[in-house]
């Protein structure tokens, strides 16, 4: 399929869906209309049986500027009522976030250039972070004199240890590639030659592995912070008996005992 409107283009065929930032002469800032697009896109892929992967990457030398300034500054000149902004953020940036972090099937981000704001959640919110040398990522809200929003403080601080979470939203500064992999925040970092090659193999392993187990793997540990040890260890239990009833689970078990590869078909 191929989908493309004027920031964003979604993609793919088969088992890898590929969704595209594609507004390079603005280093891709997401106004509310593209905002919505990759959230639309993230919600089909969900729900097409075929789809087993999605890639999130972007156009040009950045990731992601965060959220377009502009629509920002249009919107402060309109009469603002209690309540407006939180309605916006709400049904916006931390939507965006949210159908990431729900989506039930796995979301790569590929980061090249700089990832800030809404732009550098967008990639923690993802399951696998695979980012170029030269990428960085910041939490620039605080230099706009903003509060951290698009679910900065969740993700920060399950994601990282909280003081270095406190300091990159109260100063704002860039950390480069090596740097967010040293924290936890970049699974792997390499030439930004190799950075597509990278990403499509994770992609490729990813589009032929069980599906329904990540699926339900990725909703454990994206909750398990939120719960104590006994919430925790019955969404595991409850989440295995579910997997022993798919198709996956007993190629797996048929495969090790006839000493072949397993055929995965995601269900």
């Amino acid at each position: 399929m191929s989908e493309e409107s004027e920031g964003v283009v979604v993609g793919g065929d088969g088992a890898i869906r590929r969704i595209v930032l594609n507004r390079p002469q603005a280093a891709n800032a997401l106004r509310p209309q593209d905002r919505d697009a990759v959230i639309k896109a993230l919600a089909e892929a969900d729900d097409a049986p075929e789809v087993r992967v999605v890639v999130l990457s972007a156009a040009g030398r950045h990731f992601c500027a965060g959220a377009d300034v502009k629509s920002l500054a249009a919107k402060m000149e309109s009469p603002m009522h209690v309540g407006d902004a939180m309605r916006t953020i709400m049904n916006g940036a931390q939507r965006l976030i949210s159908s990431v972090l729900d989506c039930s099937k796995p979301v790569i981000a590929v980061v090249q250039g700089a990832a800030a704001g809404l732009g550098a959640h967008l990639a923690f919110a993802a399951d696998l972070v695979v980012a170029s040398e030269n990428a960085s990522f910041a939490e620039s809200f605080i230099k706009r004199g903003m509060v951290v929003d698009g679910g900065g403080a969740y993700l920060l601080s399950r994601r990282i240890a909280l003081q270095s979470a406190k300091h990159m939203a109260f100063f704002g500064d860039a950390i480069t590639a090596e740097r967010a992999h040293g924290l936890g925040l970049v699974n792997e970092v390499v030439a930004a030659e190799d950075l597509s090659a990278c990403a499509e193999a994770l992609a490729e392993r990813l589009a032929v592995a069980p599906t329904s187990a990540i699926a339900l793997i990725k909703r454990l540990f994206n909750s398990a912070p939120d719960g104590d040890r006994s919430a925790a260890f019955l969404a595991e239990a409850m989440a295995q008996e579910i997997q022993t009833k798919s198709h996956d689970h007993g190629e797996g078990v048929r495969a090790f005992v006839e000493r072949r590869s397993p055929n995965f078909l995601g269900r």
